[in-house]
């Protein structure tokens, strides 16, 4: 089964983990900090963005997986609107990571946050209930004569 939104995202998702990963790096190639952060402000911020990114990445990759999955079993096929969720989620990660430099565009770290949070609300709320949503109807108990007593 290939899981074309999974597939997309997560291949996104590790293309901008390089280009975190090269961001930091330049920093430590320019101001010569092989290990730590050698109390570098900017090296700092850019660690801290790479960092925040591992840490709310394989969850949001998860949910979208197990989405998708449930989706696809359920009949419906991969939805439109998870490959936007994704999308946004990615550009939101994007911001996040140039807006922890600071300068002009520091309003980039707060909307990657809400955005990432609010991701992760909605997806984790949705995985909650896809079982809850897709239980079949049980039928009611008989009602007996006695239980109407």
């Amino acid at each position: 089964m290939i899981l074309p939104i999974t597939l997309t995202i997560a291949g996104v998702a590790a293309l901008i983990n390089i280009w975190l990963m090269i961001r930091v790096g330049r920093i430590r190639t320019a101001e010569k900090i092989n290990v730590g952060d050698g109390g570098n402000e900017r090296l700092i911020r850019r660690m801290r963005a790479h960092s925040n990114y591992g840490e709310s990445v394989a969850i949001v990759l998860i949910l979208i997986a197990v989405i998708e999955l449930a989706s696809i079993a359920m009949g419906d096929g991969a939805p439109l609107w998870l490959w936007l969720v994704g999308a946004v989620y990615m550009l939101g990660r994007v911001a996040h990571g140039i807006g922890m430099d600071g300068g002009t565009f520091a309003m980039g770290r707060t909307i990657g946050t809400i955005v990432t949070l609010l991701v992760m609300l909605g997806l984790g709320a949705y995985a909650i209930s896809i079982p809850y949503m897709t239980l079949p109807d049980m039928p009611a108990a008989p009602v007996t004569t006695a239980m109407a007593q």
